[in-house]
């Protein structure tokens, strides 16, 4: 029997991003490992809006647990940033911040705080770590907006973002979780 295999998306995504004054379009390609549910592969197109750049690119997350969900590197190969998203093992991320600049954990769901609470102490140390929570505002699922196609606008001002397919729009909010770290 055959492993399962990936499942192709593809994305335009329109980011215009206040916070920083980055503004451009994006047509991306995702990968969504059999494991990885429509949550996840939504709030990575998140991760990815709020940290845009044409060097920008997904890692492969889940299939690899040495390679981030995205990351960015700069012309000579130096990582410059690594970002994971949900509730990565604090080994991993002492090692993520050893080998890039920047090293960025989203959380989200359910578990989020539980995992925060119990990883804060051990990641005191990582001085190039922040780690922010994701959290939709309302009653509409991110995962509306999951198709094999898509095409997005994402707007962040103040660390909130609003993204949407111009039928619906979904607001996202993104709390510091260490702001004394970062």
């Amino acid at each position: 029997m055959a492993a399962a295999k990936a499942t192709i998306y593809k994305a335009q995504l329109a980011v215009a991003d206040m916070d920083r004054g980055h503004y451009a379009d994006y047509a991306l390609t995702l990968a969504r490992h059999p494991s990885e549910t429509d949550e996840r592969m939504m709030l990575r197109l998140v991760a990815f809006a709020l940290h845009a750049d044409e060097l920008l690119a997904f890692g492969k997350g889940l299939s690899d647990p040495d390679e981030p969900d995205l990351w960015r590197r700069d012309l000579t190969g130096l990582i410059e940033e690594w970002i994971v998203l949900g509730q990565p093992d604090e080994r991993n991320l002492i090692k993520a911040c050893g080998r890039a600049r920047q090293v960025t954990v989203y959380n989200y769901g359910h578990a989020a705080g539980q995992w925060w609470a119990g990883a804060e102490a051990r990641l005191e140390r990582a001085r190039n770590l922040q780690v922010r929570r994701l959290s939709v505002s309302g009653d509409t699922p991110v995962t509306a907006l999951a198709a094999r196609t898509m095409d997005l606008n994402c707007s962040i001002q103040e660390q909130q973002i609003w993204i949407g397919n111009g039928e619906l729009t979904i607001a996202v909010d993104c709390t510091e979780l260490n702001p004394k770290m970062g």
